[in-house]
């Protein structure tokens, strides 16, 4: 079996443990939210310094939060959203229609 197949068995053995799937989801956002996050980021110009004196934050928890490192709450977002010249939106969708 080549390095693809076996990654892709040992990927299907984890996700078939039990949470794992919650675990990824949870990932997937903490990733999703950080991205999005550094790119508004450095569309404006700022630096991670900058961005953590708009937000009361120290830059290690902006890099943190940027990498996916942590799961932040909606007052937390709603303060990065402020610095970042946004308006937070937060949904809810269908499990179907969810990607």
């Amino acid at each position: 079996m080549g390095e693809r197949g076996a990654w892709a068995g040992k990927k299907a053995d984890i996700m078939n443990r039990p949470g794992a799937g919650a675990a990824y989801e949870a990932a997937r956002i903490r990733f999703e939210l950080g991205e999005a996050v550094r790119l508004r980021r450095e569309q404006l110009g700022l630096t991670q310094a900058e961005l953590a004196e708009r937000t009361g934050l120290k830059q290690p928890a902006v890099a943190r939060f940027e990498a996916g490192g942590t799961m932040p709450t909606i007052p937390m977002l709603e303060r990065l959203a402020e610095a970042l010249e946004m308006r937070l939106s937060v949904q809810f969708q269908p499990l179907r229609e969810a990607s």
